[in-house]
């Protein structure tokens, strides 16, 4: 079954701008959600989402009450909620292999067992910009057309993307939303930053650097945070690149130099540190090759468990 808007069959534009001047409500609430100010959002009842990562929950965990996810340049974060159930998947795509992931993020949500009562799914993009390589409008484009081929009816409730995102200052082209937040228990969704982003930040950053696939990070059923176990291969020329000054690292390590976060740098910089001081995960980051577990505490925090406790 399609893309639907306003209860209508979408036809697949070339551009997202096009397709919210056929449906001006899409073009309203983009920009109800440009406007915005931006919430720094605390790390209690958060989980937080990194690139290439899924998590998906209810409003009935008693754990997680917001999914978050920022740094997206031109990548894109999307939102899939079923509105019976109120289960809710988010997810930061970019564009590595949107053909297998997006029906990852539609049976991430149909795993809740009453997915069958009434209600719709809807879906949510964000992110992305009107960047020279038009790698944005690709994944725009990649994005519409799986969740279109989907056998699911899937209502598109949200498009603010690529040049529905762009801003221009000094004929450099930015993003305006780098970040969303989706409260699980009333599904607003709002533009966010993050200063916590863990838990495991580098362990978690350097398994997508590395070129790990998209993966799901959450367990609902036991309200568990489960990370790895991961491989990976030593990182290509790592001393190489640890050498190269700021410059250097932006013009060949990001998607869009001119408009990432000042923070890209340095966090290029620590993970590649990280790959070089563990070129090989298994066992000594993941004891008995066991999966890291994280479970919220009485303060709403993350808390490492052991495993079977």
């Amino acid at each position: 079954m399609p893309l639907l808007v306003d209860g209508r069959r979408v036809r697949l534009p070339r551009s997202a701008a096009e397709l919210v001047r056929a449906h001006p409500l899409l073009e309203e609430r983009a920009r109800l959600l440009r406007g915005q100010s931006v919430q720094q959002v605390g790390p209690q009842g958060l989980l937080y989402v990194q690139q290439r990562e899924l998590a998906v929950t209810s409003p009935k965990d008693g754990s997680v009450s917001i999914l978050g996810s920022d740094d997206a340049t031109t990548c894109h974060i999307v939102v899939l909620r079923h509105t019976g159930n109120g289960a809710t998947c988010l997810t930061h795509c970019d564009g590595t292999d949107t053909k297998a992931e997006v029906p990852l993020i539609m049976s991430s949500i149909k795993s809740f067992s009453d997915h069958a009562q009434c209600g719709r799914l809807e879906v949510h993009l964000v992110g992305g910009f009107s960047d020279d390589r038009q790698l944005s409008q690709k994944l725009t484009h990649q994005l519409l057309s799986e969740f279109d081929k989907q056998d699911d009816d899937i209502h598109l409730v949200t498009l603010c993307v690529t040049e529905l995102n762009d801003r221009e200052e000094n004929e450099n082209h930015f993003p305006i939303i780098y970040g969303i937040a989706v409260n699980i228990k009333t599904a607003e969704i709002y533009r966010a930053s993050f200063q916590d982003r863990g838990p495991e930040e580098q362990l978690r950053a350097a398994r997508a650097l590395a070129g790990g696939p998209m993966i799901s990070i959450y367990d609902a059923k036991t309200e568990q945070l489960r990370i790895g176990p991961y491989s990976w291969t030593p990182f290509p020329h790592v001393d190489f690149w640890l050498q190269q000054d700021d410059k250097q690292i932006l013009e060949n390590l990001s998607t869009s130099p001119l408009a990432e976060p000042p923070h890209f740098v340095e966090h290029i910089r620590s993970t590649l540190m990280f790959l070089k001081k563990f070129p090989s995960p298994a066992n000594i980051l993941f004891p008995g090759n066991k999966a890291l577990l994280y479970k919220k505490n009485e303060d709403g925090l993350w808390e490492k468990i052991s495993p079977g406790s």
